[in-house]
């Protein structure tokens, strides 16, 4: 279920439906390109992401209490695949001291990739991968 999202916006949202929900849950966006263009992969873009993935990012907000800034969506310039950036099913979660905590404090530790990044699994099953200076999470 979308949070607060009319019927309309189910399924695949645009990029105004996307961040409309998300500011109202007080998360913000940010681009190093200061643009919104899925094509552009100097941009932050929601279009096309899945409502999973953008009430999975809602919930995280509300049960951690963190400031949450999405700086990567659904455009170009992410790895490909099934559970991609690109299909909606991915986006980046700014690093922050209290997101960190929370991830590492409540969710199951999964181990290490080959590149040193740690994964987490959350009670929903969706994975949460530090990255350096982000979370990479995918909703399935």
């Amino acid at each position: 279920m979308v949070l607060g999202a009319d019927a309309e916006e189910r399924g695949k949202l645009s990029h105004d439906a996307a961040k409309r929900l998300l500011t109202a849950a007080g998360i913000t966006t940010r681009s190093s390109g200061n643009c919104d263009d899925r094509e552009n992969p100097r941009c932050t873009s929601l279009d096309q992401i899945r409502s999973e993935t953008i009430d999975a990012v809602i919930n995280f907000k509300r049960q951690s209490g963190a400031r949450v800034v999405v700086t990567g969506g659904t455009e170009k310039g992410h790895a490909a695949g099934t559970y991609s950036h690109w299909n909606g099913y991915k986006l980046d979660i700014a690093k922050d001291a209290t997101a960190d905590a929370y991830i590492t404090g409540n969710f199951v530790y999964l181990g290490q990739l080959n590149n040193g990044w740690k994964q987490y699994k959350d009670r929903s099953d969706n994975v949460w991968t530090n990255e350096g200076n982000h979370w990479d999470v995918v909703v399935k």
